[in-house]
């Protein structure tokens, strides 16, 4: 399954840059991706081979509509009826981290609460860059479970700055005491 990833990481890659839309192609994949992962009724519907192919872009379509290019549309569409829709968040996964490297950086999935503006997104990607030594581009994924701050990760590499953190860690403190 990895290599099929890899081909279609390849060729959607080549794609987007070729239409010189990959940073926006990205963005909408990444957000696609996570969308199809946080909903089991939208994953239900385009895994299923027996939902009918039209019924399965229908539904891509009206997800996107207005809300990615048509290019990001187009392939999204494409991954789905080839019936790799399954695939889809590692195929995302894999265009944002090559579209990094190919800018000679590192991309970093960020957790928060709230949207971040793109002055929190610049100050967050040099903070980060700081951390790990290395240019960081920010994926941010909207998660209520953070409560507040964010959780970031740089490949392997995890920073928890939410409040759930600091509260289990002031938690853990008060227990470690009493």
């Amino acid at each position: 399954m990895a290599d099929r990833v890899d081909g279609w990481v390849a060729g959607l890659f080549e794609i987007a840059r070729a239409e010189g839309q990959l940073e926006a192609v990205e963005d909408d994949l990444f957000r696609f991706a996570r969308a199809l992962e946080g909903s089991d009724e939208l994953r239900s519907v385009l895994t299923d081979e027996a939902v009918p192919a039209s019924r399965r872009l229908g539904v891509v379509t009206d997800l996107l509509g207005n809300r990615a290019s048509r290019l990001s549309a187009a392939l999204v569409s494409a991954v789905v009826a080839a019936g790799r829709a399954r695939e889809l968040p590692a195929i995302a996964e894999g265009l944002v981290k090559k579209a990094a490297e190919a800018r000679s950086r590192v991309a970093a999935e960020v957790r928060s609460a709230v949207p971040l503006d793109e002055d929190q997104r610049t100050r967050l990607a040099a903070a980060l860059g700081r951390a790990t030594g290395r240019a960081v581009d920010v994926k941010v994924v909207i998660d209520p479970e953070v409560l507040g701050g964010v959780v970031a990760q740089v490949g392997d590499t995890v920073i928890d700055g939410s409040v759930r953190a600091r509260l289990d860690e002031l938690r853990e403190r008060i227990g470690g005491r009493g």
